[in-house]
């Protein structure tokens, strides 16, 4: 460590630490050096080494086990807030393969929610698909999603294993206005199989709609394991830049 460096030294251990992860010097679900050993290794005093991988785990990169150690994090795929992607593009710039299971795929009569959600009447014909997402095989996102007939007539149509229905939708009902509301929660029985998840792991749940002028196009809900996924948006309001993650 560099004692008249400008940088306060939590930071330099900080740093250190990140180049090893960067590096592959530390591996994810490797465990790191305990405080002691960095210590003696970075000659610094516990209080720096303890704020730099306090600061690390806060930020989701490491992950402390009571008794046990501190541990490289798993990665997150990252999905995003506010605005619409198809998932599908989001695995490509990954570096991933995405693959979609179509599990459900019909008209059906709309229930008390999705009328009022969808701005219909009772019992009017709603289009209603789910599908898993994969990628590389894991899955990732299950998507159940309700579409208004009168905006998206020909949805049904479509092959949703070789095109996402977000993709459809961006391209055919250009959407005006956009609500994102996020739970974390407990999978469902049916999320579970096809996430292949345990009931008590909680899940980042995405529910969106979308609006064509004055008509609800969609209400979908994206269920993701929250054990290796994370949501988040850069965006830049009147001029100030934040970023945003859950």
């Amino acid at each position: 460590m560099k004692r008249h460096d400008a940088l306060p030294l939590y930071r330099q251990v900080k740093d250190h630490l990140l180049r090893q992860m960067e590096s592959g010097g530390f591996k994810p679900g490797e465990r790191v050096p305990s405080e002691h050993t960095l210590v003696a290794e970075l000659g610094v005093s516990r209080m720096t080494v303890n704020r730099a991988i306090r600061e690390l785990t806060s930020e989701g990169l490491l992950m402390r086990v009571q008794g046990v150690g501190t541990f490289v994090a798993e990665p997150k795929a990252h999905a995003t807030l506010f605005e619409i992607r198809p998932i599908a593009d989001e695995i490509a710039e990954r570096g991933g393969t995405h693959q979609a299971q179509v599990v459900l795929f019909q008209a059906e009569p709309a229930g008390p929610e999705i009328a009022h959600l969808l701005g219909l009447a009772l019992n009017e014909q709603v289009f209603h698909v789910t599908l898993a997402h994969y990628d590389d095989g894991r899955p990732v996102q299950v998507e159940d999603r309700f579409v208004n007939p009168a905006v998206a007539p020909h949805f049904l149509e479509q092959d949703f294993a070789a095109i996402t229905p977000s993709e459809y939708l961006l391209t055919h009902v250009p959407y005006t206005e956009l609500e994102h509301v996020i739970e974390a929660k407990r999978p469902s029985e049916q999320e579970c199989e096809l996430l292949g998840i345990d009931a008590d792991e909680p899940c980042l749940i995405l529910n969106r709609r979308t609006w064509s002028d004055d008509k609800v196009v969609t209400r979908v809900r994206l269920t993701h394991p929250g054990g290796f996924y994370r949501l988040g948006s850069r965006v830049r309001p009147a001029n100030r830049l934040f970023s945003m993650v859950a």
